[in-house]
């Protein structure tokens, strides 16, 4: 399906983002990966993708805080590949505290990791995309560009403003072959997730145990976490030609939660 497409994917050293490089990967698409974590794991995952799909793998540790770091990443796997064909911007932080104690360094590097790293990337994309007349782009959002949940006014925040530019892209290129879509899953027991089980706990004075009980998976009609496969699913759909009419679209994988 993706055959001599390249696929970029912020935040794809673990999680989603892991998920979705090996299922492009499978599918025959050349993989930027992009993330951080130790050295030899990550060429260890180079390595596997590249050989178990016959494609080409590169890595790039771009502080997706700093828009000096994503613009040499843009421009080094552009020079690389020709184009990036595929554009999945799903790389995300997250910090639980209410709103009057939330620390203003970890709003900043939310806004900027989970909102304004997707707007770099967009921006140096589509030039090339554009001279090519085609392209995909897709922001893993969350449930959180829909609705709001309390203590997480950073990511609900970026999240929303992730759909905002989502639309609006999609609209500036909707007639030169690029797609804009978001996807928004529930909860993924993903590391970043994880993470935040004890903060929540701490937060709200409950039990880890209680947090996944009566605040995640409550919101969550299926009480079924949604799966990695899953969201790498419905990704590859919305950047494969049968989803070429689907464009500015804000899609919610998450159990139903947003149907209350």
């Amino acid at each position: 399906m993706f055959k001599g497409r390249t696929a970029l994917i912020t935040g794809s050293t673990s999680g989603i983002g892991l998920g979705i490089a090996r299922e492009f990967a499978a599918r025959g698409a050349n993989i930027v990966l992009n993330g951080f974590g130790d050295a030899a794991e990550i060429a260890r995952l180079r390595n596997e993708i590249a050989e178990a799909h016959d494609v080409n793998v590169m890595f790039d540790g771009a502080d997706m805080s700093r828009a000096d770091a994503i613009e040499s990443m843009m421009a080094r796997a552009i020079g690389e590949f020709g184009a990036i064909d595929l554009l999945i911007n799903n790389a995300g932080i997250q910090h639980v505290a209410p709103v009057d104690e939330f620390p203003l360094d970890k709003w900043n590097a939310i806004l900027a990791i989970n909102l304004s790293a997707a707007f770099h990337t967009t921006r140096l994309a589509l030039p090339a995309m554009k001279k090519k007349g085609f392209g995909r782009i897709v922001n893993v959002a969350s449930a959180h560009a829909l609705v709001a949940s309390p203590f997480k006014c950073a990511y609900v925040a970026a999240k929303h403003g992730i759909a905002g530019l989502t639309k609006t892209v999609a609209l500036e290129v909707a007639e030169v072959g690029v797609t804009v879509n978001a996807v928004c899953p529930g909860y993924v027991l993903t590391p970043l997730v994880q993470k935040q089980i004890p903060d929540t706990a701490r937060a709200r004075g409950i039990s880890e145990e209680a947090v996944v009980r009566d605040v995640l998976l409550a919101a969550q009609p299926t009480k079924q976490f949604v799966t990695v496969e899953q969201v790498a699913a419905l990704t590859a759909f919305l950047c494969s030609e049968a989803a070429a009419s689907i464009t500015g679209a804000v899609l919610p994988i998450e159990g139903g939660w947003t149907a209350h």
